[in-house]
């Protein structure tokens, strides 16, 4: 490609393949008789010439026919070639060895001459010394023979040459004869004298003919018309006079216009000083088009170039030699070209200016943002500093920035705080949640989406609100959001005042812009004030955000409305051009004050009206991050942790103020969701555990969830703290601890409250109240209904149904839910429950006795009422002397209705089945044994037939036999022993086999009434979770007894 383009440039004879004008050479045309005239109007003297100047012109000017010819400086050509093959045979070209051995051949025209052998600076030494410097003798040998062949071609060819082109010669000599002669004799050539021959003339004969020209005179008369002649002017008198005529005339038309010799004159040092200052009258121009084009390393350059020359120029005036007209012209050019130039760098450095003072931010924010947008304002800082300032484009940049980033906390927080008010506003006004709404909420933790984003934990509004505030707080407090900006300011702060930005800045013209790349020391300090003021003005924001009530008058920061900060040209906004349109307000019709419920969350500016505690812990754990993070940031700058040790005091309060705050609301907000957990109840089955409502699964998930936020809260773990850094994020102080720890069992005692209310009341069917229901004891009726419902839901409207379903879900409460819940407290707080614990499990067995005994309380007045008017009846006693054949009728009574309870209960709570039964048996065994007491004597037959009736019953309930009813048994039996006398008791001894037979067949009789009292077979593991269930009957029906007692 570099042979290439040296080929075209021989070719067209230019010094470079990028020519921007017309080569000074390139006008050097070839000679003609006009160039000859030009010069004569210049008056310029004209030299004698030969009379074969004409030939030695044309051969002097005419085209080399050489490919590599070049020209000279004067524009002439010549036969010296560009390049030329080594004489010697050796290469190609010479200049290609040359520019190897890095001499400048291209560039110095009389160095590559005296290597080539065309030119007449030809040097054979060193030639030899540089191109074959190291040349064997051998290879200098072959050359020689080379050199020597080549000399003998072209003589031979300058030969053939001269041979082939001597008559064009002799013709041309001919013609120079004919011509000189005519000239001379005036268009009469000679008459020669005959002479003998002689072969000894002379070649100047016609110098010797000379002598004779006396007899060779001729007459005017005989000359001819066009003769070249002294008196004709040499053929030009017929056209002399024509062109005088044009001549003065043109001198009348053009001759003002030309004007004189002084104005010509004027005009040629006027050429002269613009073809001199030519780069300076371009000055402008070319300073207007890089500012068009923003180049500022341009608009540097010509700047300085116009201030070097005006400089110059400024000396001239102060030295008091006297002043040349080129020096005249030199001054005034400078004052008009320095004054133009100084206009235009004066506009360009206002508009850098007003773009520095611009530059916030985002790369949209500054006009003409060129480069990196971290890097711009350095741009611009460093072209004004080479254009010469009188003020600190860093400290002024510095400056703007504060005010700025002043601005924007302001606005940002007043705009945010305005909007989150007028929501609130909007939701307090709005009517308070149904218990369906509220229990759809709560039920939502287990239909969360992957994202765990909590979009069903709270009405759609409440959710947009805390995310309003999540918003408001992550613009103020984030690393992207104006605390990172504060930060980033405060960074380059640093970087000025350590000089490290000032590294790569230039120091202007002359060093003039040395003096701004120190930051004085006042202006350090104040720096370093400002940077704590920005970050006392955010963390004043939230902690007012966070600490104080809401807003009573908001038309103080409502008009005029604070601009959106992020919004250039933002202080145009009307509250009509506002980014939601829902907060189309107008300033004169603001949203009147929430009014005043009592409610726990009026007090709380931070707190959307009616929210749950679920979303609250949610999003308030979040926001706490937020001002963790916020403030251990804020503490990691060195103009607060090495300053005033009082900033860093303020900013704990912040984070242990709003943690407070937070803790205070959430506890009163999950205190009133735990007296709404009853409208959790829907009577459904669980899908796991058939026995159980899906309140115990809910009740679960929603204390776990709120646990589980409120440990993020109090010891905001998720906050990302700086090491080395002043420790802003403390523990939670006991204060809080205590107030979580009580707060967490009053929601265990509300929430079972409201569950025991849900199973003693039930819902009317024409009104949504709670109204009390008294139901006894079951009838075949509700067996039906139970039994015929479907799996998943529960005859709601069934007292019964409810203390059972109850029950059940009481007992997984004290068994899993309750101690798990503690277990996550104990490890979330590090503390231990355990006067707390055992408080809970004793209300719960007070709760599952007190609801135990109503529920079997109807069954148990039903068999004394049996028991009693079937032992006390009359027909009861048998016949003197006889053996009873059957148990009385008041047995199979009593038997039937527990039938029917044990129906209701294992369809309904399976689990509950051995507790209730075990229990009835218990108090079946007691009532016989009050009702026997009611008998003095017993006689053989009536102790018989009590025995029958006693065993009866224990044998057909065997399953449910507890050590308690077994203990009863013996007492009835010591009873009868009371009444009896010893001849009974003997008597008795030798019918016993034949009472086993007896109640044999009884046994076998009733096998189909009494089915559902037989022993099923089972696992060993049943057994034992039977066993289980039985101990734990024992201990309810203890407790039942104490509370009924």
């Amino acid at each position: 490609m570099a042979d290439y383009e040296r080929m075209v440039l021989d070719h067209y004879q230019l010094s470079t393949a990028y020519p921007v004008e017309w080569p000074a050479e390139k006008d050097m045309s070839d000679a003609s008789d006009e160039e000859d005239k030009k010069a004569n109007r210049n008056g310029m003297v004209r030299r004698s010439k030969s009379r074969y100047s004409a030939l030695e012109r044309a051969a002097s000017d005419r085209r080399s026919i050489l490919p590599g010819s070049q020209r000279t400086g004067d524009g002439v050509e010549n036969l010296v070639q560009r390049d030329e093959p080594d004489p010697l045979g050796s290469t190609e070209s010479v200049v290609r060895i040359l520019r190897q051995l890095g001499l400048p051949v291209q560039e110095d025209t009389r160095l590559r001459n005296r290597f080539l052998l065309s030119s007449t600076t030809f040097s054979p030494a060193l030639f030899l010394s540089q191109v074959h410097s190291t040349a064997s003798t051998e290879s200098l040998l072959d050359g020689l023979d080379t050199l020597s062949r080549s000399i003998d071609q072209k003589s031979a060819s300058l030969k053939v040459l001269v041979e082939s082109n001597f008559e064009r010669f002799v013709r041309a000599k001919a013609t120079i004869d004919n011509v000189y002669t005519e000239m001379k004799y005036r268009g009469e050539p000679p008459a020669t004298p005959q002479r003998p021959h002689s072969r000894h003339a002379s070649r100047n004969s016609f110098r010797t003919s000379s002598g004779n020209q006396a007899s060779m005179s001729i007459s005017p008369d005989s000359k001819r018309k066009n003769a070249l002649t002294k008196e004709s002017e040499y053929g030009v008198m017929g056209i002399k006079k024509p062109l005088l005529d044009v001549s003065a005339k043109a001198e009348e038309v053009w001759g003002p216009a030309l004007g004189g010799r002084e104005k010509e004159d004027s005009l040629k040092i006027m050429t002269g000083t613009v073809e001199r200052y030519k780069e300076l009258y371009e000055v402008n121009s070319a300073i207007t088009d890089s500012i068009k084009r923003k180049d500022y390393e341009s608009i540097v350059e010509e700047y300085a170039k116009a201030k070097r020359f005006a400089d110059d120029a400024r000396r001239l005036t102060e030295s008091r030699s006297p002043l040349t007209d080129s020096q005249i012209s030199q001054m005034l050019l400078a004052a008009r070209v320095w004054r133009d130039v100084e206009i235009q760098i004066e506009d360009f450095k206002r508009d850098v200016w007003r773009r520095l003072v611009a530059m916030q931010g985002g790369p949209s924010k500054a006009e003409g943002a060129i480069g990196d947008a971290q890097d711009q304002h350095m741009e611009l800082i460093g072209v004004l500093l080479e254009l010469g300032v009188t003020d600190n484009p860093i400290w002024v940049w510095l400056l703007s920035r504060f005010d700025h980033l002043k601005s924007k906390i302001q606005t940002t927080s007043d705009r945010s705080k305005i909007e989150i008010e007028i929501f609130r506003r909007r939701l307090a006004n709005g009517e308070r949640p149904t218990t369906q709404i509220i229990a759809s909420h709560l039920r939502s933790l287990s239909r969360q989406t992957a994202e765990d984003k909590p979009t069903s934990v709270d009405s759609s509004e409440i959710v947009e609100l805390w995310e309003k505030m999540h918003t408001y707080l992550s613009n103020m407090l984030s690393s992207q959001g104006i605390l990172g900006e504060v930060v980033e300011f405060w960074q380059t702060v640093q970087s000025f005042i350590q000089g490290k930005a000032q590294k790569n800045l230039p120091v202007g013209i002359n060093g003039s812009a040395r003096e701004h790349h120190r930051l004085s020391d006042q202006g350090t300090l104040d720096l370093q004030k400002g940077t704590v003021e920005l970050i006392d003005m955010i963390r004043e924001s939230v902690f007012e955000f966070f600490a104080e009530p809401p807003i009573e008058d908001i038309s103080s920061l409502f008009s005029p409305l604070p601009p959106t900060p992020r919004t250039p040209g933002s202080s145009q906004l009307t509250p009509s051009a506002l980014r939601d349109p829902r907060f189309n307000f107008d300033p004169s019709n603001l949203p009147p004050p929430s009014p005043k419920r009592g409610e726990s969350w009026e007090k709380f500016a931070f707190w959307p009206p009616w929210s749950n505690s679920l979303s609250a812990v949610h999003y308030l754990a979040k926001l706490l991050v937020l001002v963790g993070t916020g403030a251990s940031e804020m503490a990691a700058v060195s103009a607060v942790n090495k300053g005033d040790d009082a900033a860093v005091e303020r900013l704990k309060m912040l984070v242990g103020g709003a943690r407070e705050r937070c803790v205070s609301a959430i506890c009163a907000a999950w205190n009133r969701d735990a007296e709404n957990i009853k409208v959790l109840e829907d009577w459904r089955r669980s899908p796991e555990k058939r026995d159980l409502t899906r309140i115990p699964a809910y009740f679960g998930s929603f204390e776990s969830a709120v646990l589980t936020g409120m440990q993020k809260i109090l010891y905001i773990s998720e906050a990302v703290v700086k090491p080395g850094f002043a420790d802003v994020v403390s523990p939670p102080p006991v204060k809080l601890l205590t107030m979580v720890r009580s707060q967490f069992v009053t929601t265990i005692y509300k929430s079972l409250s409201g569950m025991v209310e849900n199973a003693e009341k039930t819902v009317k069917k024409a009104e949504d109240d709670w109204t009390t229901e008294n139901d006894g004891l079951a009838s075949p009726v509700a067996m039906v209904i139970a039994t015929s419902i479907g799996a998943g839901t529960v005859n709601a409207s069934d007292r019964n149904v409810r203390m059972l379903l109850t029950l059940s879900n009481l007992q997984v409460l004290r068994i899993e839910t309750v101690p798990n819940l503690t277990t996550q407290f104990e490890n979330a707080f590090s503390v231990k429950l355990t006067e707390e614990s055992k408080t809970i499990r004793d209300v719960l067995g007070q709760i599952d006795a007190r609801l135990f005994q109503s529920y079997t309380r109807p069954a148990v007045d039903a068999i004394r009422t049996i028991i009693r008017a079937g032992i006390t009846s009359p027909t009861w006693s048998p016949p003197p002397n006889s053996r009873p054949r059957e148990v009385r009728p008041y047995v199979y009574e009593a038997l039937l209705s527990l039938v029917l309870v044990h129906t209701q209960v294992s369809t309904t709570a399976s689990s509950l089945t051995t507790q209730v039964l075990s229990y009835l048996l218990e108090q079946t065994s007691r009532e016989l044994l009050e009702a026997f007491k009611l008998r003095q004597r017993y006689n053989l037959a009536e102790l018989m037939q009590a025995t029958l009736d006693v065993e009866f019953v224990a044998q057909t309930l065997s399953q449910y036999t507890t050590d308690r009813a077994s203990e009863m048994q013996s007492q009835i039996y010591q009873e009868l022993d009371k009444g009896t006398d010893n001849d009974a008791r003997t008597k008795l001894q030798t019918e016993l086999p034949e009472m086993r037979a007896v109640l044999k067949r009884l046994r076998e009789g009733s096998r189909s009434e009494f089915a559902c009292f037989k022993k099923m077979r089972r696992s060993k593991s049943e057994r034992g979770e039977q066993g289980e269930r039985g101990e734990r009957g024992d201990r309810q029906a203890t407790a039942a007894n104490s509370v009924v007692s």
